[in-house]
C-alpha cells in the first residue's frame, strides 16, 4: 500500500472551456480510460476537470475561493525554448503571464502563468541552454503539484505514513517524493515560499479547487489508505460505492486541508 498521485483534478468555472484550454495549451488528448474530462499529460500523469461546484460538493466544501489557492502546478521540459513555446501557446489560449520566461539564479529556466480557471502553472527547464530543435509539441518530462504547507517536515511524516518515499529532503525548505512512470510528482514548500517562487501574493482563502486522486487496486486498498490517513492525523470521509460512476471511493484531507480522493472500480 502506497499513495501515489495518479490524477490532478481541478475545479473550473466552465468545464468545456477549461478542457479546450488545457488540450490546446499542452497539446494533449483524452486519456485512455475514455473519461471525457481526463487529459493524458503525455504519460506524466492525468489532468481531470470538473465544475467547481460539483467538485466542492464531492468533498463537502464551500466552493468559494479567493486569491492564492495554496498550490502551484508544474510542467518540466528539457530546454528553455520549450518553456517559451508552452508559455506562448498558453497565453494565446487565454492564460495570463505571471512571470516571463527567464533564467533563474541557479541555472533553471522558468516561466509562470495563470490559466483562465485560476490555477497557477510553473513551466521549467533544468538547463539554461537549448541543445536541440523544439519538438512539436513540447512534451513534459514531469508534471507536479507543489503544496504550500505550514511545515514541510510535519507534512513529510503524514505522507510517509501513507507509503510515499522521499526523493529530496531539505527540511522545512523543500521536500518531494519519488514517482513512477505515468504519475505526477508531489512536492512540499511553506505557503510563503511557494507563493514567492511563483511570483504571486500569498493571501488567499476558501476552497483550493483541487482534489488529488489515487487509483487503488481494490476496495481493501482504499479502506487501508483511508485508515492510514486517519491514523496519521488526516480528516477522513468513509468510502462508499458510487454506482453512477462505477467506483468505490473515499476522501481525506491532509493536515493542511488539501483534499485527496482514493478510488477503485466498483
Amino acid at each position: 500500500m502506497a499513495l501515489s498521485l495518479d490524477i490532478i483534478t481541478l475545479g473550473v468555472p466552465q468545464q468545456a472551456a477549461a478542457h479546450a484550454f488545457y488540450a490546446a495549451a499542452f497539446s494533449v488528448t483524452a486519456a485512455a480510460d475514455e473519461q471525457p474530462a481526463h487529459l493524458d499529460l503525455h504519460g506524466t500523469g492525468r489532468l481531470a476537470l470538473q465544475q467547481i461546484d460539483a467538485l466542492a460538493a464531492d468533498v463537502d466544501a464551500d466552493p468559494a475561493t479567493t486569491g492564492f489557492r495554496g498550490y502551484v502546478l508544474s510542467c518540466a521540459v528539457d530546454q528553455p525554448a520549450e518553456v517559451e513555446a508552452l508559455l506562448g501557446t498558453a497565453t494565446v489560449q487565454g492564460a495570463t503571464v505571471v512571470r516571463q520566461a527567464k533564467k533563474q539564479l541557479f541555472g533553471e529556466f522558468t516561466a509562470v502563468h495563470r490559466a483562465p480557471d485560476g490555477a497557477v502553472w510553473k513551466l521549467a527547464a533544468a538547463t539554461k541552454k537549448n541543445t536541440a530543435p523544439v519538438p512539436d509539441p513540447p512534451k513534459p518530462t514531469e508534471t507536479a503539484v507543489f503544496l504550500g504547507v505550514a511545515s514541510p517536515k510535519a507534512s513529510l511524516v503524514f505522507y510517509t505514513a501513507l507509503g510515499m518515499s522521499v526523493d529530496r529532503d531539505y527540511g522545512d525548505t523543500f521536500i518531494d517524493f519519488t514517482i513512477s512512470d505515468g504519475v505526477c510528482r508531489l512536492g512540499l514548500l511553506t505557503r510563503k515560499a511557494l507563493a514567492k517562487d511563483a511570483g504571486v501574493a500569498e493571501v488567499g482563502d476558501g476552497f483550493s479547487a483541487l482534489v488529488l486522486t489515487h487509483l487503488a487496486g481494490s476496495r481493501e486498498e482504499v479502506d487501508a489508505l483511508l485508515a492510514a490517513a486517519e491514523s496519521a492525523g488526516g480528516r477522513v470521509a468513509a468510502a462508499v460505492a458510487h454506482p453512477d460512476r462505477g467506483a468505490y471511493a473515499g476522501y481525506f484531507t491532509d493536515p493542511d486541508g488539501y483534499h485527496w480522493r482514493v478510488t477503485t472500480a466498483a
